[in-house]
């Protein structure tokens, strides 16, 4: 009986199965945040594209929009900044597919008159 009890047989195998939803949990984590470091980089994109298009006299939303990647852009809204800049606020989409997130990122951008 003592033998049985000191066989380590398994162990490893019960010790990832405890440790597994952590380490899934730590990767969803890690690619939100590319996530959103992605969104980050697309907004200033689309502001940039939406200052120039107002520098041209152009429609600055128009061109915001169409700078972003069609997931990103239902819910973005495009305003106007004194001066001829442009405020681009994008949803953050989440991870985990078909939730909502209240959490937008917001980028401006002003070339200058």
């Amino acid at each position: 009986m003592r033998r049985r009890l000191r066989d380590e047989r398994g162990q490893a195998a019960v010790e990832f199965v405890a440790v597994l939803p952590f380490v899934m949990i730590a990767a969803l984590v890690a690619w939100q945040l590319v996530l959103v470091g992605h969104v980050a980089w697309d907004a200033a994109g689309a502001a940039r594209s939406g200052a120039r298009a107002a520098l041209v006299g152009r429609d600055a939303g128009r061109a915001a929009r169409a700078a972003l990647p069609p997931p990103l852009r239902s819910g973005t809204r495009v305003r106007s900044t004194v001066g001829g800049g442009v405020r681009v606020s994008v949803p953050i989409p989440l991870v985990v597919y078909r939730w909502q997130t209240p959490l937008q990122l917001t980028a401006a951008a002003s070339l200058g008159r």
